[in-house]
């Protein structure tokens, strides 16, 4: 997926494109708000700072949104409803209160491109649902539910989070630190044997529709159980 960053803080930017790098997304990167008024694109999501050097970031989201639908996602240490509130007006499809987490931006992004871009049918209706994973597995990101076979699992809220995080993409080798960052915190530096701990639990609940397999000195890996490959309502980036 490609995403046009504007800011104008180097540091947070740099920061911000090496997580999205991290985690498959494309970066064009632009300091000023003029700069993204030129920027041809293409690109499927703008991550907006409101306090750009040459303009008000507020006008550059009412420019960018007369000019089509592309996702707006503002990011911005303006953290007062009244921002939010115009921003959203303006077009902003989503906002978010500086200081954040890579991982809280990724969320924001797939959750405004599965509102604006659902995936659709045969006969061209939107599919709402869960996700299907196999023949067994169904989660359901929207109600935060799991269920095997039908019913509902159990999972306590970091066994449910490290699932989501996984299955998002089925059969890509994810290092500790990648999975530590993404369910636990951004600056996450401890022991990560709670990682082992939460593993355990979801082969256990979990046996049969998933494997998740432990590759040495790396990370893991979640592979679908035979049966067919993730389908459903869900996100496809």
């Amino acid at each position: 997926m490609r995403v046009l960053l504007v800011e104008d803080d180097e540091p947070v930017a740099q920061s911000l494109r090496r997580g999205l790098k991290r985690y498959g997304f494309e970066v064009e990167w632009v300091s000023t708000g003029e700069a993204a008024l030129r920027h041809e694109g293409p690109y499927e999501v703008v991550l907006l700072d409101l306090g750009l050097p040459d303009t008000d970031g507020l006008d550059v989201c009412r420019a960018l949104r007369e000019r089509g639908d592309v996702p707006i996602i503002v990011i911005s240490a303006r953290s007062e409803e009244t921002d939010r509130v115009v921003g959203l007006e303006l077009g902003a499809d989503d906002y978010v209160s500086k200081p954040f987490g890579v991982r809280e931006v990724i969320a924001r992004i797939r959750a405004v491109m599965r509102r604006v871009q659902p995936r659709t049918a045969a006969g061209g209706t939107p599919e709402a649902g869960p996700d299907r994973y196999g023949t067994r597995l169904t989660i359901d990101r929207k109600a935060a539910r799991v269920r095997l076979d039908g019913e509902e699992v159990a999972l306590a809220p970091k066994e449910y989070d490290l699932l989501a995080f996984l299955t998002e993409e089925p059969g890509a080798l994810m290092s500790r630190e990648q999975i530590m960052e993404a369910v636990w915190d951004a600056n996450w530096f401890g022991p990560t044997k709670t990682l082992d701990v939460h593993v355990a639990a979801l082969r256990r609940k979990l046996a049969g529709a998933i494997t998740i397999e432990a590759v040495r000195g790396v990370g893991f890996r979640l592979e679908i159980a035979e049966g067919g490959d993730a389908t459903g309502g869900g996100d496809s980036s």
